[in-house]
């Protein structure tokens, strides 16, 4: 199996880290909407009491999990139209 997505979703959840780290995301905005675990932490706890390392790494993490899943779903379907050939 490839591992394209999950390259790739885990390199644009380092950007979203990177973009929040430099400062150029002043308010956060864009942070609090492409990243999913502060959805969930801002939800449970307060927010200013979060790990902003953990933050940053959870949302690395999690943007891998999408693209690994999407590389599952395109391995599974590249091997269905392989076998009706």
């Amino acid at each position: 199996m490839r591992y394209t997505f999950t390259i790739i979703a885990a390199l644009i959840g380092a950007a979203i880290c990177a973009f929040n780290y430099t400062g150029h995301d002043p308010h956060n905005m864009v942070f609090f909407m492409l990243s999913i675990p502060a959805w969930f932490a801002d939800m449970f706890v307060d927010i200013h009491e979060v790990s902003v390392l953990l933050m940053y790494a959870l949302t690395i993490v999690s943007w891998a999990v999408i693209g690994y899943i999407a590389d599952v779903f395109v391995a599974r379907d590249r091997r269905r139209r392989s076998s009706r050939a």
